[in-house]
């Protein structure tokens, strides 16, 4: 196995001067070495060619002993020292000190291409950051996470990328739902790559136990590296670096809305620099369309994560940032500045990328009010939002503007009670339909141009939870089929493939409440 290792995180940056690896309060380190926990019985489920040839591994790589022993943290290749990373975060709005990585393990950086990578495992063992946990994954949450990162890059959005999906032949003790009933559940590990795993919390650490020189010196190491359009040695480079974070993080995020993706746990410890997305837990997409929903149970009562409010939580989160880079910035207004430009630029674009949806490329006067009225009638009668927008673009202009009843035999298949649709909801709909035909008569574009338009920015198949349950209970019987299918359906997801239209469809009703398709954990 060839590989180019480029370590820089573990080189260029101070290290925690303890070995041991027990739970404890790093201070004045970016990073603790460990060793990953020797698997008893590892086994590769699943790996991603299309990843593998990223960092610079071909097809026998993927079939040998030393990718299933590297990969699973059984062995270390020779030269690398893995780590793992000090960082703090405000989780569900509250500042909880040091978090860590308490279950990743950076493996080895590797250089391909002119592209530099970090090899991360999740589920490989404990490190200083565990708390008292085991930092251990099960298969159930590793296997979401396997497919769901290669899932949104192939959907367009920024992502980590997964190297492969590994069981350990051990047993993982959780508790799926936290009410008090752990049961063992099979273990595994994911290969998780990405350009680096820096996150907004790795600069509140600091700044909270008011570490400036490090504070300063990992910013400096941040730009170097990963943003080399920014003049290292000028002195706004701070600022220009934080307006970097702030333009790719509301892209991200314009991405999520744009599937209705639902991230389930947007806490500061999980927001990449890179604005990619990271830590896959409890995600989820949206169903029957509701600007209210989270997956995550632990976010129930409060349902900060809905959403509706993805939006405002990385506008939330970017101030975090700005806190934590005022020390070494030491003015407010460039990065007051910074945040407002953010937040303009995300409500222009989030009406761009809505109309998009709904195949109109230019901006009218009206158009908040047919986006807002769209979303009023999605929720008055429950509508599939993946299928609503892909059918969509089968609408014939000329027989909405005559005939809105065209519009809800269109996308009929989209709803999950078609009983709702009478009275004032049939109404509310019709009057859209009528009000949306309109506004295409005045767009006067051809419908295969708007259908083609549409059907690339409105996916046709998403990794529904109920998807990704299914391959879960498959691969926990030994069958790993399913895992692979879901994978190629879902690396080409604005396509019609023909022989996967079962997966067009709404969510069964046997998933409507079930564990793992509607609620989930973080441990999920």
């Amino acid at each position: 196995m060839n590989l180019k290792i480029t370590d820089r995180f573990n080189q260029e940056l101070p290290a925690d001067e303890s070995l041991v690896n027990q739970p404890r309060q790093v201070s004045d380190a970016a990073f603790s070495f460990v060793t990953p926990r020797h698997p008893s019985a590892p086994n590769v489920l699943h790996r991603s060619l299309e990843v593998a040839r990223l960092i610079g591994l071909n097809e026998e790589d993927l079939e040998s002993d030393d990718f299933v022993e590297i990969f699973s943290g059984a062995k270390q290749l020779p030269g690398t020292k893995p780590y793992a990373m000090c960082y703090g975060g405000h989780q569900f709005g509250s500042w909880a000190g040091q978090l860590g990585d308490g279950r990743a393990i950076n493996l080895m950086e590797v250089e391909h291409a002119g592209k530099h990578w970090t090899l991360q495992l999740k589920g490989a063992g404990a490190t200083p950051y565990s708390r008292t946990a085991d930092g251990l994954a099960v298969l159930r949450s590793s296997l979401r996470e396997h497919l769901c990162s290669e899932a949104m890059y192939h959907l367009g959005i920024p992502t980590n990328r997964s190297l492969c999906l590994i069981s350990t032949g051990d047993q993982v003790v959780r508790d799926v739902l936290y009410d008090g009933h752990p049961r063992p559940e099979p273990g595994a590990i994911v290969c998780r790559v990405a350009p680096s795993f820096i996150r907004f919390g790795s600069f509140e650490i600091l700044a909270s136990r008011n570490e400036l020189k490090l504070l300063e010196m990992l910013a400096d190491y941040t730009i170097r590296h990963f943003f080399p359009k920014i003049d290292g040695s000028s002195p706004s480079r701070y600022v220009d670096f934080f307006s970097a974070v702030c333009q790719s993080t509301i892209e991200m995020v314009l991405h999520w809305q744009r599937v209705g993706f639902v991230h389930g746990v947007m806490n500061t410890d999980n927001m990449s620099i890179h604005g990619e997305t990271i830590d896959y837990g409890p995600y989820g997409w949206l169903e029957g369309f509701d600007s209210d929903w989270t997956p995550n149970t632990t976010d129930r009562s409060h349902r900060r994560y809905r959403f509706g409010n993805q939006p405002q939580i990385a506008l939330w989160n970017l101030v975090c940032l700005a806190n934590a880079l005022y020390p070494i910035v030491r003015e407010a207004a460039p990065l007051q500045a910074a945040m407002d430009q953010a937040q303009a630029d995300f409500n222009r674009k989030s009406t761009e990328m809505q109309l998009a949806k709904l195949g109109v490329t230019d901006v009218l006067p009206g158009d908040g009010e047919l986006i807002a009225q769209l979303q009023l009638a999605l929720q008055a009668a429950e509508t599939d939002m993946t299928l609503f927008y892909r059918l969509l673009g089968n609408c014939e202009r000329t027989q909405l503007e005559s005939n809105p009843s065209h519009g809800l035999e269109v996308v009929q298949d989209a709803l999950y009670e078609p009983d709702q649709l009478s009275g004032e909801v049939r109404q509310q709909w019709q009057a859209w339909f009528l009000a949306y035909g309109r506004r295409l008569g005045a767009a006067a574009m051809a419908d295969d141009i708007r259908r083609r338009q549409m059907n690339g920015i409105n996916p046709k198949y998403v990794l529904r939870n109920y998807m990704a349950q299914l391959a879960i209970d498959a691969a926990e019987e030994g069958d790993n089929a399913l895992i692979e299918e879901l994978h190629r359906l879902l690396t080409a997801p604005y396509e019609e493939q023909p022989e996967s239209e079962r997966w067009f469809a709404k969510r069964p009703d046997w998933a409507r409440h079930k564990v793992g398709c509607s609620m989930l954990s973080c441990s999920s």
